[in-house]
């Protein structure tokens, strides 16, 4: 009974650990295509780089932050573990746009490769975030909160 138990628990806690790295996965390639697609939109509206580079990183940054809060969590842009989750958007939407703007805007032909660039780029960094358990840094408030007050609460 006892080794039935503990082939049971472990078959069982297995798919939730496949199902964990198969969301990250998928929240992964949708902050790389949101990216893409936020600050390519942008520009087609006449939007300076900046604001395109922005409005990319917003818009795949706010699909994740949805997805959490509709599932009662966290979100993760919110969290200090998060495995760098903004920078990737916004360095890929900033690839992007500086790839696009440096051909002088034109997209019919050889914007794909660039978007796919965009993308790839956003896709790796935040992957190696997660595999590597890289964060962006905090700033003291969030590890104080994080610890409980930290050291310099009150005793």
């Amino acid at each position: 009974m006892a080794l039935a138990g503990a082939l049971i628990a472990f078959f069982i806690t297995r798919p939730h650990r496949v199902f964990n790295r198969l969301v990250m996965l998928f929240d992964t390639v949708g902050l790389s295509l949101f990216c893409v697609v936020g600050a390519v939109k942008a520009l087609d509206y006449g939007l300076g780089p900046f604001a395109a580079i922005l409005l990319g990183t917003i818009t795949a940054v706010g699909g994740g932050t949805i997805r959490d809060v509709m599932t009662a969590k966290v979100p993760t842009i919110l969290t200090s573990s998060s495995g760098l989750y903004a920078i990737p958007a916004l360095l890929g939407a900033g690839l992007v746009v500086g790839l696009i703007l440096l051909t002088g805007g034109a997209r019919s032909v050889i914007g794909i490769p660039f978007e796919l660039l965009g993308a790839a780029l956003c896709f790796a960094i935040r992957a190696i975030g997660i595999r590597f358990n890289i964060n962006a840094p905090a700033s003291r408030l969030i590890a104080e909160i994080g610890d409980g007050g930290g050291s310099n609460s009150q005793k």
